[in-house]
């Protein structure tokens, strides 16, 4: 049974009769959606005073309707049951809108990008996510410049049919692909990047589209995949990692699976303890999956003998997939697929982008 988040009624923007594009804005939260009150304290607004700070979405040529959340939240409270809502209220309202808009949090934007790649299986049209590193009532907000150029893309076409075809990050004047995004920036406004594969645009005084690395238009059917299995952790090696720790971790009878964030290209201690641990969990049918701390890591098993015997022992290579995509891919594999070995399939398999 999902605990769906409750949400307010649509509000619509309707400034056309005919208009380019129709697009569904899902607000969560977060820092873009925020002005003063009478106090002098940051709270959530509602999204017409966004569009008055924001007046040139209004010169798109779109109509805009808005769901929200009852309680907007910070993206830090990020649930399951939150991405469930958001991939529910596209999947309700799919075929009424030419795009989807989602403001969040910056915080685990990458996490929920991720996420809703892997759950909206046949997507087919642009799933945007945006948000601000200062609120839109700031005078040198980056809010505004992320809405409207967000917007924007949602609704561009060639030969009738969306340019961007499934979920994405728009910030800073770069297009992500979603499950290939992570935050590097708390003080700036450059604060994601996408080490292991190309921004999908680039907006300038144009917006110039990366075709290559763009996912083709499919005639594809949109399903709901919405069964996530919370049961997994991440472990990140370093330096002087106690065996009490790692045990502690791996031998929980909750944990079904893994992800560990190991040195360069896939390193670890090549002690017996270490390996021993290891070779126990996936006797136990744990799903253990190898990333790499690099943003710009690729897993290669084998090239330094540091890592030269987890594939011996059964541990999964996650090759230049990001910790944010590995671990939502996780709680995905583990909650649509009963056989093991075919949640090991799907992890070690590129299904949305996430990985080379």
């Amino acid at each position: 049974m999902i605990d769906m988040i409750d949400l307010k009624p649509i509000v619509h923007f309707d400034l056309f009769e005919d208009p380019k594009a129709r697009i569904l804005i899902i607000y969560t939260g977060g820092t873009l959606g925020m002005d003063y009150n009478e106090r002098g304290e940051l709270v959530p607004c509602g999204f017409d005073s966004v569009l008055r700070r924001a007046p040139a979405a209004k010169e798109l040529h779109i109509n805009l309707s808005v769901i929200a959340f009852s309680q907007p939240i910070d993206s830090a409270k990020i649930e399951i049951r939150h991405w469930q809502s958001i991939a529910h209220t596209i999947g309700d309202h799919y075929d009424d809108f030419d795009g989807f808009l989602i403001l969040h949090g910056t915080d685990t934007m990458a996490y929920s990008a991720s996420a809703l790649s892997f759950m909206l299986q046949g997507l087919n049209k642009p799933v945007i996510f945006t948000g601000a590193q200062l609120p839109i009532a700031s005078p040198r907000s980056d809010a505004s410049e992320n809405l409207v150029t967000s917007l924007e893309i949602a609704s561009e076409k060639k030969d009738g049919k969306p340019i961007i075809t499934e979920v994405c990050l728009f910030f800073n004047n770069e297009l992500l692909r979603g499950n290939r995004s992570k935050k590097v920036e708390s003080q700036s406004f450059d604060a994601f990047e996408s080490e292991n594969y190309p921004p999908l645009a680039k907006a300038g005084i144009t917006i110039n589209y990366n075709w290559p690395a763009l996912k083709p238009f499919a005639k594809d059917i949109l399903e709901i995949q919405d069964e996530l299995n919370a049961h997994v952790a991440i472990i990140k090696l370093f330096p002087g990692l106690l065996p009490d720790t790692i045990e502690l971790i791996l031998k929980a009878p909750h944990i079904k699976g893994v992800v560990i964030e190991t040195y360069g290209s896939g390193n670890v201690p090549h002690e017996p303890w270490f390996l021993e641990l290891l070779d126990k969990a996936v006797q136990d049918n744990k799903l253990l999956l190898n990333v790499s701390q690099c943003n710009g890591g690729n897993v290669m098993h084998g090239k330094y003998e540091a890592s030269s015997s987890l594939e011996k022992i059964g541990v999964l290579s996650g090759g230049d997939i990001t910790s944010e995509a590995a671990i939502t891919k996780m709680m995905y594999a583990l909650g649509r697929f009963k056989k093991i070995s075919t949640a090991k399939k799907c992890l070690i398999t590129p299904i949305r982008g996430e990985m080379n």
